[in-house]
């Protein structure tokens, strides 16, 4: 379950990495139709998983931060987008694929509800060089679980 994203605005966003209308093969995947994955390596190190989310020629996306994996029986939270794509086993093969019709990668409704006094909101992270005001944009959206003492974020 997806327990927590950061939104990019597309271009005007310097934060994203369409920003300025920035085209490249590498961007690419960000201005496809609405669920496009989106799998970039950061640091090279961590792959992080991305889906676009505003449709073609529009580069918007969100990052996915974190999930809630484990099994049915035991939940165990899974911070950090870094994490949460070694966990999934994300790599560059997932890149650029159509998530509503992919049968490598997709997001399923399993009819969760989630109390709206359990959604939080706050200021994306790690991206101070974008400015102020870009950093300090509400963006980032998770479900306040409760298992225990908050993990910083990755």
């Amino acid at each position: 379950m997806i327990t927590e994203v950061e939104a990019y605005k597309g271009p005007q966003d310097l934060a994203s990495h369409a920003r300025g209308g920035r085209r490249t093969p590498r961007v690419e995947p960000l201005y496809g139709e609405g669920g496009t994955t989106y799998v970039y390596l950061v640091y090279g190190l961590h792959w992080l998983l991305n889906f676009s989310t505003a449709g073609a020629g529009r580069p918007e996306a969100v990052l996915v931060r974190g999930v809630l994996g484990g099994t049915a029986d035991a939940h165990e939270p899974v911070p950090g987008p870094g994490r949460v794509a070694r966990h999934l086993r994300i790599d560059q093969r997932l890149d650029g694929l159509d998530a509503t019709t992919s049968d490598r990668i997709w997001v399923e409704d399993r009819g969760i509800t989630v109390p709206p006094h359990a959604l939080r909101r706050g200021p994306r992270v790690g991206i101070d060089y974008s400015g102020a005001y870009w950093a300090g944009r509400p963006w980032r959206f998770w479900i306040a679980l409760d298992l225990g003492a908050p993990r910083r974020p990755e």
